[in-house]
């Protein structure tokens, strides 16, 4: 099976700080890949490259197969790579369908589509069916964000990611600011996606997370990929001295 995303020898320099050196890194259809990291790492480094906020200096992406260059946000979102950041980048002052579709209005059919009219309706029944097959859990398609649980403004994110990102899903910490509870919900909806097909690279401090929704675990250390490991051959203590250190290459023969 081809990756979806393959990233090979990236890096990334500002001025002379290494922030990414000779990071490899690919993920598949329908699967969940944790990246971890002490802070400090290159997690944020690396997601911005995949999600074309920066450009690597060195190195290649290649989505599907076919050598791409990512020179902006949108260029990744016009090839199906949507991120979920940690502030959600969501309009808190707006209704759940708008959000969603903030950008890629859908225009009403004929003339009235032409002169600006929006096809609020078929936006709503859109909106509706994918919240409906990833099991989220809002009220009203017509809620105000900033009238929504921390839990369900994490779900219109994801639900708005999983939308348009036909390609990749990246979510940086979706559980920082949340407690118990909607962090169980957030993970659960991780799981629907997957489900789908869309494979989701997962950033998170939380281990026992990783373990619970991911597929592959990739650790960085001082901006290198040092080891990718299957969750199910490994162990949470093991994963603890590749990000600490104290099991690297080096000491491991």
């Amino acid at each position: 099976m081809e990756p979806t995303l393959q990233a090979t020898g990236i890096a990334k320099y500002f001025g002379s700080i290494r922030a990414l050196e000779h990071v490899d890194f690919e993920i598949y259809p329908g699967e969940v890949v944790a990246v971890l990291g002490d802070n400090g790492a290159g997690k944020s480094t690396f997601i911005k490259i995949l999600s074309g906020v920066y450009h690597p200096d060195q190195g290649e992406i290649r989505l599907n197969g076919e050598l791409v260059r990512l020179n902006s946000p949108m260029d990744a979102r016009k090839k199906g790579i949507e991120t979920v950041y940690q502030d959600l980048a969501l309009a808190p002052q707006v209704d759940v369908t708008s959000n969603i579709f903030l950008g890629r209005e859908m225009m009403r059919k004929g003339l009235l589509g032409k002169i600006g009219f929006l096809d609020r309706k078929a936006m709503r029944d859109q909106v509706k069916n994918m919240l409906g097959q990833l099991k989220a859990s809002v009220k009203s398609v017509n809620q105000v964000v900033d009238e929504l649980s921390g839990g369900q403004r994490q779900a219109v994110a994801i639900v708005r990611a999983v939308s348009w990102g036909t390609n990749l899903v990246i979510m940086d910490e979706p559980t920082a600011a949340l407690g118990v509870e909607e962090s169980a919900k957030t993970l659960e909806l991780i799981k629907e996606v997957k489900s789908k097909g869309i494979p989701v690279i997962f950033i998170t401090h939380t281990i026992p997370f990783a373990f619970d929704v991911a597929d592959r675990i990739v650790v960085l250390r001082l901006g290198k990929s040092v080891v990718n490991l299957m969750t199910h051959d490994t162990h949470m203590d093991e994963v603890v001295q590749w990000i600490t250190g104290s099991k690297s290459v080096e000491n491991n023969y």
